[in-house]
């Protein structure tokens, strides 16, 4: 019981019952204060210390050990609620959604947004019974939603976080204000190099391949009011081949991009984004708490 006070002095809201057995003994084990400051050995962090932003994380852990099957660590987290939103054929949200049905995204996409309503993603989308609403409202589109409309019904499926999926349209202001910081997207390229407007899909890897670039890759990002521009969660790089075709370079980084985004969304459920004190935000390593990337 004063394990269980204990706990909800740190988490009010959370409710958990303790339960006593001959067989198996439970402890709920809170951080302690030395676990409290974390500093990476990373020399390009400039040994940060991430001390506050530990101690603002809404949860806390509680390790199960049982006397006879050896100890089982358990996260205390609230499964996220996901928005994605597709223009193509959603391969990106078809491997995240794969997630977390697997349980490696400890999340589910409740709706998909799209401004194509035929488009795959759509498709696959209803395929799975996902609600899929259209914004925004155009000459192609007269069903579509305003930007209050978006809001609104966004709010409505209690969204925690919004995912980018090759949706081709400018996210309104409006939305970027209601999910600050809540918002990602996946683009084909190591930004800033190849970003902003106009570069989107197969012109990206042109002008990688074009340029004499000899690495490119996949970068998955905030999003902000403009094209490409918000701060950068994580990247993967792939070599430009001598002999590339902008066809070749497309399906070697969207091999990349299913893996990377599949395991930024799984540190966005998990809460493991941390932020440095200069505003860069960092992952949190699941398998190595003390180490960030």
């Amino acid at each position: 019981m004063e394990a269980q006070c204990s706990l909800c002095r740190f988490c009010p809201k959370l409710s958990i019952s303790l339960i006593r057995s001959p067989n198996y003994s439970f402890l709920l084990k809170l951080p302690s204060s030395s676990s409290s400051f974390v500093q990476t050995n990373h020399s390009t962090l400039r040994s940060v210390w991430f001390k506050e932003n530990i101690a603002r994380r809404k949860n806390v852990q509680m390790v199960v050990s049982a006397s006879l099957k050896g100890e089982v660590s358990k996260t205390v987290i609230q499964k996220k609620k996901l928005a994605v939103f597709v223009s193509g054929g959603g391969s990106n949200f078809r491997s995240i959604h794969e997630a977390s049905l697997e349980g490696s995204v400890h999340g589910e996409i409740v709706v998909v947004v799209t401004n194509k309503s035929g488009c795959g993603g759509a498709e696959y989308a209803r395929s799975k019974n996902i609600p899929v609403v259209l914004f925004p409202k155009t000459k192609d589109e007269p069903n579509g939603l305003s930007a209050s409309e978006l809001v609104a019904t966004l709010k409505h499926f209690e969204i925690d976080f919004i995912l980018l999926a090759g949706y081709l349209k400018l996210i309104p202001l409006e939305l970027i204000q209601a999910y600050s910081k809540s918002i990602v997207n996946i683009h084909p390229s190591l930004l800033p190099a190849f970003g902003g407007k106009g570069y989107y899909g197969m012109k990206v890897h042109k002008a990688v391949v074009n340029s004499g670039a000899r690495f490119s890759g996949a970068t998955i990002h905030l999003v902000d009011e403009h094209f490409d521009t918000g701060r950068i969660l994580a990247q993967r790089v792939v070599p430009v081949l001598a002999n590339d075709s902008a066809e070749d370079l497309a399906a070697r980084v969207l091999k990349e991009e299913h893996g990377l985004y599949a395991e930024v969304v799984a540190a966005l459920c998990d809460e493991r984004i941390i932020w440095r004190s200069d505003g860069v935000p960092l992952i949190q390593s699941k398998e190595h708490p003390n180490e960030f990337y």
